[in-house]
């Protein structure tokens, strides 16, 4: 491996983000439903995409979103998405990207960063709480939210 590094989200890099691979039964946890309740409001303004290099190789993907007027609070400083190609996890990769992100939040004047994920067996969960994620709350749609103070 060598060094990670973080890149905007880029037409030369959106087709090597769309061809990252998963490991079986990933694909179940990718979008919660509540996220479609908010994807409408996503401007570019406030979204904030970067993939993750090693060397030149696209090897993950994280999305978020900073919006202070959210009409929900759980979506003003929200972390969206996050991919790590299958070969690649369990490297430090999706550590990075998530320490990445929670410096962006914080050069913004964020207080903490909010994520939605389902539970379930293989889902996310062993993930952010490794990283730093407490359960905080859950959504209408029965999503957990979970929350790093910064």
């Amino acid at each position: 491996m060598t060094e990670l590094r973080l890149e905007e989200l880029s037409a030369t890099t959106i087709v090597e983000v769309n061809n990252l691979s998963l490991k079986e039964g990933q694909e179940e946890f990718l979008a919660p439903e509540s996220y479609d309740l908010a994807a409408s409001s996503v401007t570019p303004q406030t979204s904030w995409q970067r993939v993750v290099l090693d060397g030149d190789e696209v090897v993950g993907f994280i999305s978020a979103n900073f919006d202070p007027d959210a009409p929900l609070e759980y979506f003003r400083s929200v972390l969206w998405r996050i991919n790590v190609d299958a070969d690649d996890q369990g490297r430090g990769v999706g550590r990075f990207a998530v320490e990445g992100l929670l410096a962006e939040a914080r050069e913004r004047g964020c207080e903490k960063v909010d994520v939605i994920y389902m539970e379930g067996e293989g889902g996310p969960e062993a993930f952010f709480t490794r990283i730093g994620f407490t359960p905080v709350g859950e959504t209408e749609f029965g999503e957990v939210i979970g929350e790093i103070r910064l």
